[in-house]
């Protein structure tokens, strides 16, 4: 087996003796530099592939500190307030941390600013309120006593929101504050490409440019105690500026208000369901910033570079599966991985000629402290990734941080040795083939192939508790024996559904952009799903899917899954629950033991059987948490949510199996134990099993002739067989 290559590893200044002595016990082949070190002449020297971070809208204070009304902005929301007499007096930055915004009063507030009641949603008319620079308030007149009233204002950012993540982690002290800047400013975006232009000749000893990102942050905002405030990995809201703006009303030919970016405090978080306003945007952004993107890529190729997106940061303006991203000409992602999902999301990026995943932990004081031990964090984190690279295979790996950290602790050193040597020999034995899939899944929401992977996620692999029972679908199917598809409402209606598809998944809340919202009041969305069940499809919903309320159903595919939610408005007529059926009984439930509370996450309240032919598997509090219907030649099932464990995961996979009557296919290259999974490769002749615990764990492998071999496994382990 090779030993070397596919790893990329983090140095730091003084630290040249040392990074050369870890690269040989993990097996390097590329070192790199980390937010707040440089590397030294002497790891230069070590003969590894260079990679150098490279950050083009910020670490020029030189520049921008005379350029302030340069800085990215975005529209902020002040606090509600209320008005108890004619008048109201509203602080514009109560809420927010001075330290990193910025009160923008340089364009004028009464055409770029709102004022908006609340109470009523009616925008205050401008001649109605004043702005007092002096002590950062808005004075309103002539208002309605007991109505609620805000300022939608811009503010520019004045302390890049990684840098200072970063800062604050690492207590970098005095150091200077990073002032971000934006391109969209004919001077700056000139100054941006001559720098970087001097920059490619000055370090010829750079083999990859790792850009972190691009342009434009995420949006990432604290409030005045230094917490996070707003937090949303897909938000454009950092984005704007007066000119940006009068240029989308020249281009698409109306004007963006503040409320299409603020939207009543929700900052267009991903959750909602995507207006009019919100995709012109995203798609006047992506324009203009993949134009900049990719000359900076064809100046990074004219000097003999490869240039590398970090796939977090300033990424936004650069989904890499919004159409179009291979005209980039980048030649890869990198992004972090937190779990399996994330792997997924870097692993399935087209249009790059390879992948590398950023492993956990970050060699960060936060995890490597006296007492901690960053090795079970490791591991834990490998685990989560290594059965989605089974499905997906990413190209590299590597770790980021101060590597003078890590290597204080010599068990975490082993255990990262142990993992670069497997995640080399799984490409030696699989030649980067991805595993054999069983069946063809496709996730369908507003979003569609642009999101993919990215459905249900806060922040980057970070789902909170509102969230975690539909985010585990996605863990769950990272690394299931299926292929994986996202597709968008749009698709369905322009195109029907696939040929190949075999179960077709829609979950998520109500009223937002996964289950749909009023998309599923036209009755073409429904007819198209309910002919394709009937004719031997398979529908699976989680939550509240297809959800509005219309006509006295308020699942409009309660057909489909023999399950609608009570609204309050038929209290009145009885509903009655079929016996629930024993888990031994069913195919779904076969693998789960009888005394086994199955984890169905947040409840979805007053859920019940539209009719008694409905199979009931699991029924608490009055509530269906699943349920399978015969509809037709296809199936239904109905789950109310599913957060991530093996059990889960387990039921999950038979679900599918189950709807798409596919269930004569589960037993080959399956394990009998859920904490295990198997991978096949038929064109290598070759299988592996892997244990997803830290603890021994035994399981049997039948193969697809019948034949049945047993497996002790270690703890993390992986074991490879021919067929």
């Amino acid at each position: 087996m090779t030993t070397t290559g596919r790893f990329t590893i983090p140095s730091e200044e003084n630290y040249a003796k040392e990074t050369g002595e870890l690269a040989e016990l993990w097996g390097a082949d590329a070192v790199r530099n980390s937010d707040g070190t440089h590397l030294d002449a002497d790891v230069l020297a070590l003969g590894k592939k260079i990679y150098s971070a490279y950050f083009p809208t910020r670490a020029h204070n030189e520049w921008i500190s005379l350029h302030m009304d340069e800085t990215p902005q975005v529209y902020l929301l002040t606090n509600r307030i209320l008005a108890e007499s004619m008048s109201v007096d509203i602080a514009l930055m109560e809420s927010f941390y001075e330290e990193q915004l910025s009160v923008n009063y340089d364009a004028d507030p009464h055409r770029y600013w709102e004022v908006i009641d609340r109470t009523t949603g009616e925008v205050v008319a401008p001649q109605l309120w004043s702005v007092n620079a002096e002590d950062g308030t808005v004075h309103v007149d002539e208002v309605t006593p007991m109505h609620e009233y805000t300022v939608s204002f811009l503010a520019y950012i004045i302390w890049d929101p990684v840098e200072m993540y970063n800062h604050l982690t690492n207590d970098w002290g005095d150091k200077e504050h990073e002032i971000p800047f934006d391109i969209y400013h004919e001077k700056t975006r000139e100054f941006v490409f001559d720098t970087f232009h001097q920059w490619l000749k000055d370090n010829p000893q750079t083999d990859v440019v790792r850009f972190t990102t691009f342009f434009y942050q995420f949006t990432l905002l604290f409030d005045n105690k230094h917490r996070e405030k707003v937090v949303d990995w897909f938000g454009s809201a950092c984005t704007v500026s007066p000119k940006a703006l009068d240029d989308f009303e020249v281009q698409y030919g109306y004007r963006l208000r503040p409320e299409d970016f603020i939207d009543m405090g929700s900052y267009n978080s991903a959750w909602r369901i995507p207006r009019k306003p919100q995709r012109d945007w995203n798609d006047f952004l992506t324009t203009f910033v993949r134009a900049n993107v990719k000359r900076l890529v064809q100046d990074t190729h004219a000097h003999g570079k490869e240039a590398m997106m970090f796939l977090g940061d300033q990424w936004i303006g650069t989904e890499p599966y919004k159409k179009g991203f291979e005209e980039l000409e980048l030649d890869a992602v990198v992004g972090s991985v937190g779990d399996g999902t994330t792997l997924r999301m870097i692993a399935d990026i087209p249009g790059v000629r390879y992948t590398e995943g950023r492993f956990l932990p970050y060699f960060f004081p936060d995890t490597f402290y006296e007492g901690n031990d960053p090795s079970i964090e490791g591991l834990d984190n490998w685990r989560k990734a290594r059965r989605a690279i089974l499905r997906s295979p990413i190209s590299r790996m590597g770790y980021g941080g101060y590597l003078s950290l890590a290597n204080k602790f010599p068990k975490f050193v082993d255990t990262v040795t142990h993992i670069a040597d497997e995640f080399r020999t799984l490409h030696e034995y699989t030649n980067g083939a991805a595993a054999e899939p069983a069946l063809t899944v496709a996730l369908v929401n507003c979003w569609g192939a642009q999101r993919s992977w990215m459905a249900f996620t806060v922040a980057h692999a970070l789902p909170n508790k509102q969230t975690h029972s539909y985010y585990g679908i996605l863990e769950a199917l990272s690394g299931m024996r299926v292929n994986v598809r996202f597709i968008s409402f749009e698709d369905i209606l322009e195109h029907g559904i696939d040929e190949d598809i075999d179960v077709l998944i829609n979950g998520g809340p109500v009223d937002t952009a996964f289950s749909g919202g009023d998309v599923w009041e036209n009755p073409r969305l429904v007819e198209i799903i309910r002919a394709w069940v009937r004719a031997g499809g398979a529908f699976v919903g989680v939550g509240e899917p297809s959800s509005v309320n219309r006509q006295g159903r308020f699942f409009q595919l309660a057909d489909v899954l023999g399950v609608d939610e009570e609204r309050f408005h038929t209290l009145s007529v009885d509903k009655y629950f079929p016996q629930t059926t024993p888990r031994s009984d069913h195919f779904i439930t076969r693998d789960v033991p009888e005394d086994y509370e199955i984890d169905f996450g947040e409840p979805i309240l007053n859920t019940y059987p539209i009719h008694e032919g409905v199979t009931v598997l699991s029924a608490r509090g009055g509530e269906v948490q699943l349920a399978a219907n015969e509809y037709g030649a296809g199936r239904g099932v109905y789950i109310s949510g599913l957060p991530y464990c093996a059990l889960n995961a387990r039921l999950l996979e038979r679900v599918l199996f189950y709807a798409s009557h596919n269930e004569e296919k589960y037993d080959a290259w399956s394990s009998t134990n859920p904490e295990c999974e198997v991978a096949h490769y038929p064109e290598a002749k070759l299988f592996c099993v892997i244990n997803n615990t830290d603890r021994a764990q035994a399981t049997d492998v039948r193969r697809a002739d019948g034949t049945v071999e047993s497996f002790e496994l270690e703890p993390s382990a992986m074991v490879w067989r021919h067929e």
